[in-house]
């Protein structure tokens, strides 16, 4: 670890004079030579290095989103060359280029912190050796030495023997237990970051080699930093654990207001919007804009998640413009034109006809409302209305159909409704 801490001594003392400045700050405010001081002046470093690394921090995850998408073409040129290892590293560098897309742009944030990470360890291993190192001089470095967090010296190690961290004024058993705590929140946030990841913000409809690696490393980096960990000093687990968290609430900050399409993030993000839109009525912010404005223009390939906007939008009356804002719904002018009264937002519902009874059509239907002679005087086709002469000669008792309990009771023997033909004389 020193060998390439030495790599990066270049940087070492613009790092120290950073350091040195919030100290200036912080040292007013709690005493120069606190944990407090040199603490805090090591998280205001990482929060400096994070701010000036946003804009690299959009590019990833543009690159990462745009990784995401190649997934199924980079699948299909695998099985496509699998035997021809050469041809598919050709195809591959061939869509990154036509793309626009490059595979490390979703590491350069951590590539770009790594010379700090570095710069620091060598400024905080200088101090525990007892060494003057960039604008750190025999002052500082004896304010350094004396400053505690939580009992351990901020250059102590959780390897370090008890003789060197007597010598820092300290007891080993104060600085394992600090070290020890500090190690595993750090895999903990790094562990729940990734989690978060992979969880809520992957498109769920692709399954490609890409989630099993990304699916692998949430396990692997919580190893790796509680492997390493036993061996950064109290100053580089402050500044590892704080950019952990830092990374853990710029990651939710990004999944809660531009998540991946076709993730949970996004299904719950339009689920917020759809309601937002439905109550105010319009749409303020520019992210959203740009959001709807996206959907609007993938036509008939959207997702699940953005039909269900795009249907919701419809049933309160509104349209998505390709603009990226919403305006009534022409279908709801129409029907407040007709109608001459405003509507209130949903599209008016079709009237279905009333259902009439068994009866009622038998008896040609119901009445209108005034009772008009000419209704209920409409003809019926019911057998009571046939002419005379269309009915059976004979017995109106026989002719008449029986009702009830006996029709049924004949039927039920096994006798033939109607005139019954008379039987054949039995021979003896």
């Amino acid at each position: 670890m020193d060998t390439i801490a030495s790599l990066f001594s270049f940087i070492t003392t613009p790092v120290s004079w950073v350091i040195v400045q919030f100290h200036t700050v912080y040292g007013a405010i709690f005493g120069a030579d606190t944990g407090w001081a040199w603490g805090l002046s090591i998280v205001s470093l990482v929060i400096l290095i994070r701010i000036c690394l946003v804009p690299l921090f959009v590019k990833q995850i543009k690159a990462t989103r745009a990784m995401q998408t190649l997934q199924p073409e980079m699948k299909k040129i695998q099985e496509r060359y699998k035997n021809d290892k050469q041809r598919q590293s050709e195809e591959m560098m061939k869509l990154y280029k036509e793309s626009g897309t490059n595979p490390l742009s979703s590491c350069l944030p951590i590539l770009a912190q790594s010379p700090f990470f570095f710069a620091l360890y060598h400024v905080l291993n200088g101090i525990a050796t007892g060494k003057t190192i960039g604008v750190i001089n025999e002052p500082l470095l004896a304010s350094a030495r004396k400053a505690h967090i939580f009992g351990a010296p901020l250059a102590a190690k959780f390897t370090d023997g008890a003789d060197k961290v007597a010598a820092l004024g300290a007891s080993l058993t104060d600085v394992r237990v600090v070290t020890a705590i500090m190690i595993v929140l750090m895999s903990a946030s790094q562990f729940y970051t990734q989690r978060q990841l992979m969880t809520k913000n992957v498109d769920t409809t692709v399954k490609t080699p890409f989630m099993q690696q990304q699916k692998m490393l949430m396990y692997v980096f919580p190893v790796m930093f509680a492997v390493f960990g036993i061996n950064f000093p109290v100053g580089v687990l402050v500044y590892w654990l704080t950019t952990n968290v830092w990374t853990m609430g710029q990651q939710m900050y990004v999944i809660h207001n531009n998540p991946t399409p076709g993730s949970k993030a996004q299904a719950a993000y339009l689920e917020r919007l759809t309601k937002h839109v439905t109550h105010h009525g319009k749409i303020r912010r520019r992210s959203e804009k740009a959001i709807v404005k996206a959907i609007v223009a993938k036509g008939r390939d959207r997702n699940e998640f953005e039909r269900k906007f795009i249907n919701g939008l419809t049933k309160a009356g509104l349209a998505a413009q390709s603009d990226g804002t919403v305006a009534k719904s022409e279908a709801v002018a129409v029907a407040t034109v007709e109608d001459g009264t405003p509507t209130t937002g949903a599209a008016p519902k079709r009237q279905q006809p009333k259902r009439q009874s068994k009866s009622q059509r038998q008896s040609g239907g119901t009445k209108p409302a005034g009772g008009s002679e000419e209704s209920s005087s409409s003809p019926s086709l019911t057998k009571s209305d046939e002419p005379e002469d269309a009915k059976p000669a004979g017995n109106d008792k026989k002719a008449t159909p029986q009702s009830g309990s006996g029709a049924r009771s004949r039927a039920q023997s096994g006798q033939r409704k109607g005139p019954q033909r008379p039987k054949s004389p039995s021979k003896k």
